[in-house]
């Protein structure tokens, strides 16, 4: 005895295996179940590793412009923002927080304006900010934020300065809607400064409309406090910002309120999470029709060797060790199918970069080419969970697949089938 099957029951289905090889329509069908089982796997591994690394540089690419929790304050503005900031940086799992001090403002060039959000942080940390200093593509980042004698500068993004036809060194105009009051009202404040960085981020509406430069500009021409400035939290583990709410919650206290990048992004993540699910149900819609596959292939294979069976039967072979054997038969198609669908899963996308290069050297069609999708290579990351969810779909289906033919060849009544042979 080798576990549940014995040695007699594995030598009888792989030569049921082997011998499908002389049998056209049966081996025909074996062979077509087994690639769709292979190349089903495969693809679902596939495209929801793809999705998982469009999912993960989209997130990367919006949480690298606000963070991925921001605490704003009770009352317009924080009592004792340096204590908040220092409970902040001490917790477990949180990498950095940054004060940004936000204003809604209008960008004036020559007969062209349009909305922005000009946001403003301490100008030490302007050199690392990651949004700048990943995604800059002109520019000296040491001249954003006020400098002597000289107008200050600004970074803008890439689409903005497309808009307004902008280059490195050009002035621009921004205006804030409150400014000094007059007896006619409030007149708005304008200010002329200068474009001293360009970066990319690669989501146009972010190119087109955020402006960064140093707290005292934003405050000089907004008026406002920098103690009303929000503090932007950046953690190790991104997917796992519920697992320190509490703890970011509690060393804010009363002075202000948490927003995470789940609650800000709660539309997009959902849509997300959906598109990938109805995906992978249409896809395993492959692994349906190979496993139905097995189904008659081995319908068709008991009908063949149903003489073999009435002889094994009359032998006194048990109808449990029958059903064993062709569930044994069935299943390795399953197995087999899988483990190669796996292996070719998993070294598709390891490699998947160089092998849209070469269908774009041998088509002279660019996939995903980087001045629409902003990719300077297409993401696929691998997920264990979903390779070993992908792999246990595979195989319960095909396992579950076997059960009906191999009842049935274990039903047949060894007497009937000589009698009428």
């Amino acid at each position: 005895m080798t576990g549940f099957f014995n040695r007699f029951e594995w030598q009888i289905a792989g030569r049921y295996i082997r011998s499908r090889r002389r049998e056209g329509v049966i081996s025909l069908i074996a062979w077509a179940s087994f690639l769709g089982i292979m190349i089903g796997v495969a693809t679902l591994i596939i495209v929801m590793a793809v999705m998982n690394g469009f999912r993960a540089d989209l997130l990367e690419r919006i949480l690298g412009v606000g963070g991925h929790a921001v605490v704003r304050p009770y009352g317009g503005a924080f009592q004792s923002q340096s204590a908040v900031v220092d409970r902040l940086v001490q917790l477990n799992g949180v990498q950095r927080v940054t004060p940004v001090l936000e204003a809604q403002v209008m960008v004036s060039v020559g007969t062209t304006a349009r909305g922005a959000i000009l946001r403003g942080v301490d100008k030490a940390r302007i050199p690392e900010l990651p949004v700048l200093t990943d995604n800059k593509v002109l520019g000296d980042l040491s001249r954003v934020g006020q400098i002597e004698s000289a107008a200050p500068g600004l970074a803008i993004g890439q689409r903005m300065a497309e808009i307004y036809g902008l280059e490195i060194g050009m002035p621009i105009s921004l205006i804030a809607p409150k400014g000094a009051k007059t007896p006619f009202g409030t007149a708005p404040r304008v200010r002329q400064y200068s474009v001293e960085s360009i970066f990319e981020v690669g989501l146009s509406d972010y190119d087109a409309t955020f402006i960064y430069t140093d707290m005292d500009t934003v405050s000089a021409l907004t008026g406002t406090s920098k103690d009303m400035a929000a503090l932007e939290i950046v953690v190790v583990q991104p997917d796992k910002i519920q697992d320190l709410r509490p703890a970011i919650d509690q060393a804010v206290g009363e002075a202000g309120w948490v927003r995470d990048w789940q609650q800000t992004n709660a539309a997009l993540s959902g849509a997300l999470k959906v598109e990938r699910n109805v995906m992978f149900l249409i896809l395993t819609m492959i692994l349906l029709v190979a496993s139905l596959n097995i189904v008659s292939g081995l319908v068709m294979l008991v009908k063949d060797k149903s003489r073999d069976i009435a002889i094994l039967r009359t032998m006194g072979m048990k109808r449990g060790a029958v059903l064993r054997i062709f569930f044994i038969t069935g299943a390795s198609i399953g197995v087999v199918g899988t483990l190669v669908g796996v292996i070719v899963g998993v070294v598709f996308c390891q490699n998947i970069e160089a092998i849209r290069q070469l269908i774009t050297t041998l088509t002279g069609t660019e996939l995903f080419p980087s001045e629409i999708y902003f990719l300077n290579e297409l993401p696929a990351k691998i997920i264990v969970e979903d390779v070993v969810m992908v792999a246990g779909l595979s195989l319960a289906l095909s396992f579950l697949s076997t059960l009906y033919p191999s009842w049935r060849a274990a039903s047949l009544a060894p007497v009937e089938v000589l009698r009428n042979d």
